[in-house]
């Protein structure tokens, strides 16, 4: 772990199951997508083995503030709050969709849980995060915003132009970098010159964390540290989450095959450190999850994406005359 951590306010057992229901949903939702992809509108890019560090974060959040998030991003907004039905129509193009089935998978928002949105283009989502942060600051609210974002964001200009203007103005933001390993398809040490991406803070002379992304505990302690430190006029702070994603970049169904560039070994590695395993474990430890427990959270998530699939498919599309409704002229 890099830098200080901090000691957040400690988390309550209604908090607690709730962290783990919504690392359930995230899993359950994305296996669902995955079996559904040949019907999906576009490819999916799938989150699964990232739940930790995207619930832990997320819960460190208040219902009014603001999320910004990026290509892989099915998983944010159940995060934030945001109901499975809707988000489920709009990966199938349907007009109950959260965008009313123009946005699609990499283009996921929802203003009414301060789901800012998505985008397919890296790191281009970080000046929104920062417009954002000087809407909270310039209307004198205590929002934030976090803005979640890949290694491979990282390293493109977007990056380094918001935060060295959320940090000259001190603006409250939390960036937190998914460092899951890989940009696509190659490993982050091709590509970036340090191990750590939060020690690039000290460019901007703001607090930079590293923290095990696969510990939602830990990743919850650390944002809600930096949250309050932003709610105070502080300014951002650049937490990098150290996770890994399970399944490949990108999903196109049966026809697509990824190059081989990382061994099964590796990913067995990851999966023995799988996010919900760690939580729940440590649930149980601190008696206050039982197997029971687990396994009717998991019966009722089921249950809740079951659900939103039939919502999905029994949808209508969007009707022509959509297409003139959004736009500015």
């Amino acid at each position: 772990m890099t830098g200080k951590v901090g000691s957040a306010q400690p988390l309550d057992e209604v908090q607690l199951r709730e962290m783990l229901r919504r690392m359930l949903r995230i899993r359950h939702f994305e296996e669902c997508a995955a079996l559904q992809r040949s019907n999906l509108v576009g490819p999916l890019h799938n989150c699964i083995g990232q739940e930790g560090e995207i619930v832990g974060a997320c819960m460190a959040l208040r219902n009014d503030d603001y999320m910004t998030g990026n290509h892989r991003s099915h998983g944010h907004p159940i995060g934030k709050g945001v109901q499975l039905a809707p988000l489920m129509a709009e990966l199938f193009g349907k007009r109950t969709g959260v965008c009313r089935g123009k946005g699609g998978s990499m283009h996921l928002a929802d203003f009414s849980a301060g789901s800012l949105g998505e985008s397919g283009i890296v790191g281009s989502l970080m000046p929104v995060a920062v417009g954002a942060g000087l809407s909270a600051r310039l209307r004198r609210t205590d929002q934030v915003c976090l803005c979640f974002f890949g290694d491979g964001a990282a390293n493109c200009g977007p990056f380094h132009e918001a935060l060295n203007l959320a940090a000259i103005w001190k603006l409250p933001v939390i960036f937190l970098c998914e460092n899951n390993a890989y940009a696509l398809f190659t490993a982050q040490d091709e590509t970036t010159p340090i191990v750590d991406i939060a020690q690039r803070a000290v460019a901007y002379n703001i607090p930079g964390v590293t923290v095990d992304g696969q510990d939602a505990w830990q990743v919850h302690d650390c944002v809600a540290t930096a949250v309050a430190r932003a709610r105070a006029g502080e300014g951002p702070t650049l937490v990098e989450a150290k996770t890994y994603r399970y399944c490949e970049h990108q999903e196109f169904g049966n026809a697509f095959k990824a190059p081989t560039y990382r061994s099964e070994a590796e990913i067995a590695q990851w999966r023995a450190r799988d996010p919900i395993d760690i939580f729940a474990a440590r649930l149980r430890r601190d008696g206050k999850l039982t197997e029971a427990d687990f396994e009717r959270l998991q019966s009722e998530v089921r249950t809740e994406v079951s659900a939103a699939l039939q919502f999905a498919l029994e949808s209508p599309p969007p009707q022509p005359e959509a297409l003139y409704e959004d736009v500015f002229a």
